[in-house]
């Protein structure tokens, strides 16, 4: 059942709950004696019926939300009270114009001392009813009371979830404006790396400068295409990082040794081979190792291992030689993302699936970081 419909069946329930509630307490309110009541009794208990609904309503759909949480509490508590000593008057004065009291009287008298043709009738005194109803009925006061606590209640309860609802409109909100800033941000500086890369390898070697173009392009498409999306299969994210490092090994000099292990293409089960996944959530894991990890004159390594345990578990770990001159990884220049950024786009959007493992210098002499996601 929808979110909305069901909101609306279990408001329904609530007040039908509310008013059978009203209902039988007043019913409960009759007088003790066995046989028929008069009706004019039965009326008079409609007429408080009717004004309860007004109070009960009055307050939920606007006495609550504009004066107690308007912040006008003493006017919300002084309106309340007259509503309440009307009901009380109303009550009041249904019952001596309908003379409930007089009916209830020669009712009881019947029943309790019926007429006998061979005695005298004899007496029976009602306290409080032969001196008329009090102004103050304690069982209307106390029901009146009731319903504007359930009332009360029941705005608050309203306004609680309504105000939930706005902080959730406004954090889906948030949320989507910071996932499209991390984006814009992730995209130009990628492609400011790589046209870097493809200048420089054209002064050594037009056709791996043709290849990368290749490659490059078809990266391009893959950001264009799948980014947007929101989302892409792994198998695509997979063949895109595969790019990424076969265009960043073009530049690397025979003294970096690059490694890169990727799970099975079958996929780990029949269920869920190529599950969905963020696009490009690998590539600044990667880009890293290469910024930092690469030195043109001493012997460096970088290893990346991606691999998928279950049908919707991936794993990434990537290494990288750590040269004391180097800032941290997670230190970027100017106009970088780093792992910051990388870990605040995790936390939009897989929170509580993922995991993220750093270890500045392991015993290899190397910077590793390792994430592990549920899909």
């Amino acid at each position: 059942m929808p979110l909305p419909l069901l909101r609306s069946a279990s408001t329904l329930l609530l007040h039908a709950l509310v008013w059978g509630l009203v209902a039988v307490l007043l019913v409960a309110q009759q007088p003790d004696y066995p046989g028929p009541k008069p009706t004019e009794f039965w009326l008079t208990q409609a007429v408080v019926f009717g004004l309860l609904v007004g109070v009960f309503y009055l307050n939920v759909a606007w006495a609550a939300p504009r004066l107690l949480y308007g912040g006008k509490g003493w006017a919300y508590v002084v309106l309340n009270a007259a509503l309440v000593l009307a009901v009380l008057a109303i009550h009041q004065q249904a019952e001596q114009r309908l003379g409930v009291p007089e009916l209830i009287s020669a009712a009881r008298e019947a029943v309790l001392n019926p007429p006998n043709p061979w005695s005298a009738p004899r007496p029976h005194p009602l306290p409080g009813l032969e001196e008329g109803s009090p102004f103050v009925n304690s069982g209307v006061l106390l029901l009146a009371l009731l319903v504007l606590g359930i009332a009360t209640s029941l705005a608050a309860m309203q306004k609680g979830q309504r105000d939930a609802e706005s902080r959730l409109e406004l954090e889906r909100r948030q949320v989507a404006t910071e996932l499209s800033l991390l984006k814009a941000q992730i995209n130009p500086h990628f492609f400011f790396n790589t046209l870097n890369n493809i200048y420089a390898l054209t002064l050594l070697d037009a056709d791996q400068a043709r290849a990368a173009l290749h490659r490059l392009s078809r990266m391009m498409r893959y950001v264009l295409y799948e980014s947007p999306a929101g989302h892409t299969r792994l198998s695509q994210e997979i063949s895109f990082l595969r790019d990424y490092v076969e265009l960043m090994h073009l530049r690397l000099t025979n003294k970096v040794q690059v490694s890169f292990e990727m799970p099975d293409p079958a996929g780990p089960g029949p269920l869920s081979p190529d599950p969905f996944i963020a696009p490009m959530l690998f590539q600044p894991f990667v880009e890293n190792a290469f910024k930092h990890g690469v030195s043109a004159t001493a012997p460096s390594r970088i290893s990346i291992e991606l691999r998928q345990p279950t049908a919707h578990t991936v794993e990434l770990c990537v290494r990288n030689t750590v040269f004391p001159d180097r800032p941290a990884a997670d230190d970027d220049e100017p106009g970088g993302i780093g792992l910051a950024n990388t870990q605040r786009r995790l936390d939009l959007l897989y929170p509580h699936a993922h995991t993220v493992r750093v270890n500045p210098r392991n015993a290899a002499n190397e910077y590793e970081v390792c994430l592990h996601l549920n899909l």
